[in-house]
């Protein structure tokens, strides 16, 4: 019998990406305290452009957490770690040299949080990597940002040590390894919005689901075709519900087909009910599970050649991020809904 449960790798990749979460936070309100603390008009305007980059970031992590479709709390650990921080943030024992110094740290370990679940996934699954693909943004970003802050623990530190103001150039050298990072990250870097549109999201579903049935159908080993089922059917009956609370009733007067589609996501949800009791090592299993993939292909086929312009051409950029906005908190709300049901 084929149960949607967590595998303990995956488990821990959610765990890490609920730390990385609650160290954005930290990270946004440190640097919001910085600004307060600083005199230096040109550190300020750095230090702001991080905050605005950082809360960007966090709206990217809430969207991978949404797609990768498993949650977990961060460790205790890590929550008595951000307290404790928060706690020497606020108070006068160390200077803004000291605590800027901490700053760079935990930019540190941010980045290699996000550079270990990229690699873990690439071991896990594909859809995992597809699941985490925006995570890259976020990496990037703050390695940028780790060169940025040594920057400023070089003017800092200089001033705090001598009273007075280190050699000029050592903008010119951070912007070099700022350039550096961004021509590495080509156009991941490019990204202004801290929203994808509606489309994105719903591409990525697709991406991912394309990428579990192939995932299944390649394996000859029950308990991974279990895992990957697992992932699988939470996926599309989160991705499914959503589409009729959030998309559907949005394209409902434009669409003449919208009935049509309604059916189609409610065949695939008695589908998928129906390949649960089944043995992952069956025959059966198999060509049910290409059914499966066909009825899924006919689907995602007729949404993004029928709905997906539509979208495009009778809602505003604005309208379409509002959109997203909206299905990633009804996917959420459902994944919480979903794991309560099965603990």
């Amino acid at each position: 019998m084929v149960e949607t449960l967590d595998d303990t790798k995956r488990l821990a990749i959610a765990t890490k990406l609920s730390e990385m979460k609650a160290l954005q936070n930290l990270l946004i309100s440190n640097n919001r305290q910085f600004i307060q603390d600083c005199t230096d008009d040109e550190i300020r305007q750095r230090l702001q452009n991080m905050v605005e980059d950082d809360e960007k970031n966090l709206g990217v992590l809430d969207t991978v957490i949404v797609q990768y479709g498993v949650k977990a709390e961060a460790k205790e650990t890590t929550q008595k770690m951000i307290e404790e921080v928060q706690k020497l943030m606020k108070g006068s024992e160390l200077t803004l040299f000291e605590k800027v110094s901490q700053q760079e740290l935990l930019k540190h370990r941010q980045t290699m949080a996000g550079l270990l679940i990229h690699k873990a996934a690439q071991i896990i699954g594909a859809d995992v990597e597809a699941a985490i693909t925006p995570l890259n943004t976020v990496n990037f970003e703050n390695r940028a940002h780790q060169e940025q802050l040594k920057g400023i623990l070089e003017i800092l530190g200089v001033r705090e040590l001598t009273g007075l103001e280190p050699h000029q150039g050592i903008w010119a050298r951070v912007q070099d390894a700022v350039a550096a990072f961004t021509g590495v990250a080509g156009s991941v870097v490019s990204r202004t919005d801290d929203e994808m549109s509606i489309r994105d999201l719903l591409l990525m579903d697709h991406t991912k689901a394309d990428t579990l049935f192939a995932e299944i159908l390649g394996s000859d080993d029950p308990e991974k075709i279990q895992e990957y089922f697992g992932q699988l059917y939470k996926d599309i009956k989160v991705h499914g519900t959503a589409e009729e609370q959030v998309v559907y009733p949005a394209i409902r007067s434009d669409y003449e087909h919208t009935q049509e589609i309604y059916k189609q996501t409610d065949e695939v949800m008695e589908m998928l009910d129906e390949i649960t009791p089944l043995d992952p090592a069956s025959s059966e299993f198999k060509a049910a599970i290409e059914r499966l993939r066909t009825a899924v292909r006919n689907h995602i086929n007729q949404e993004e050649s029928d709905i997906f312009p539509r979208l495009r051409n009778n809602f505003s950029d604005e309208q379409q991020k509002q959109m997203a906005t909206e299905f990633k908190t009804a996917k959420s709300r459902l994944q919480d809904e979903m794991a309560a049901a099965t603990h």
